[in-house]
């Protein structure tokens, strides 16, 4: 087995193991679990470790989840991620699914949150949001662990969560690389989170600098929309003009599905701007018109009066040259 292999062990585990109170290991009064949240962060640098090392550490993160203590909280106490991974849904069918079962089952998995930091009286989500979100709308309290964590903790735990469950778009895992990156989120562990390798990592990163987020959160999920995708559309968006023009389409579109504004942002980015020919009078210093130029983006076309100009065709050939010379020297400077 690769260690590869052994690092989706343990992403998988951390986020599907359920845990249950450990007895002899409650809560303190506050409600916030004992455990360090330090060797938590531990094993997310294990991937460069043995894989006899990665298996242990597995069994000790199933451990110390284990051990922490739940409590229930208002959801209006609690406060989405300041780390976004979520756009927008294109409806809410799945959810309202999800929102159903909860109301008829309860809420299994209990959502991560730690204490605002500018306020101890309210929690910030690290993982749950549509826990919350459904438990809020029904009227229930939600079920959470509260964990001492500091932004890079939260979203190494919330990435990790998202590698497990595998149902964040492409473009969603990108906007989130760019909050751990503001997060000062290492790329060692940026990678472990979202078991993601370096090329795709540094790809991420290329989408994200060349299509600004709000064009990203005007499209939304777009979950048809991979890689190869996003970054044409990276590649499309090299201007001012490609991206205006984006945004223009972006605001007058009245499709629904963020895979069909996707579509139209790609076409927008990658259509070239039609530019009329300009006209110039190529005269003498003394006003006597000789002729007419006419420039389009690849093309040039001069006409002339040969009664007015003679030899003019044969000058202009005799010139190109040294004309060339000019545009070299031009655009090296």
């Amino acid at each position: 087995m690769s260690k590869q292999t052994g690092r989706k062990s343990i992403l998988a585990s951390f986020a599907s193991y359920t845990p249950q109170q450990n007895e002899a290991e409650a809560p303190n009064a506050a409600g916030e679990a004992t455990t360090s949240s330090s060797r938590v962060a531990g094993v997310i640098g294990a991937t460069q470790r043995t894989l006899a090392e990665l298996r242990e550490e597995r069994d000790e993160l199933k451990a110390l989840v284990a051990a922490s203590g739940e409590v229930e909280l208002d959801p209006e106490t609690v406060d989405p991620s300041p780390f976004p991974d979520r756009l927008n849904d294109d409806d809410d069918a799945e959810f309202e699914a999800f929102k159903a079962l909860i109301a008829s089952e309860g809420q299994v998995m209990p959502i991560l949150v730690r204490r605002h930091p500018a306020d101890p009286a309210r929690y910030q989500v690290s993982y749950g949001h549509r826990r919350l979100r459904a438990a809020r709308e029904l009227g229930l309290k939600v079920r959470a662990k509260i964990e001492s964590l500091d932004d890079r903790q939260l979203v190494i735990a919330q990435g990790i969560e998202n590698s497990a469950r595998q149902d964040l778009s492409w473009a969603e895992k990108a906007l989130f690389v760019t909050g751990m990156d503001s997060a000062g989120v290492k790329a060692r562990d940026i990678r472990a989170a979202l078991a993601v390798d370096d090329p795709e990592l540094a790809r991420f990163r290329s989408v994200c600098r060349a299509v600004p987020e709000d064009v990203m959160r005007a499209i939304g999920r777009a979950p048809k929309a991979g890689r190869t995708r996003w970054t044409a559309l990276a590649k499309s968006c090299s201007d001012g003009d490609a991206i205006a023009r984006v945004r223009e389409t972006l605001a007058a579109a009245k499709v629904s599905k963020s895979d069909d504004r996707f579509v139209l942002a790609l076409n927008a980015a990658a259509a070239k701007t039609r530019r009329k020919a300009e006209t110039v009078t190529v005269a003498d210093d003394s006003g006597r018109k000789l002729g007419i130029a006419s420039f389009k983006p690849t093309e040039v076309k001069i006409t002339f009066n040969p009664s007015v100009a003679p030899g003019f065709a044969d000058f202009m050939q005799s010139e190109l040259p040294a004309l060339v010379e000019r545009y070299k020297t031009t655009r090296d400077s």
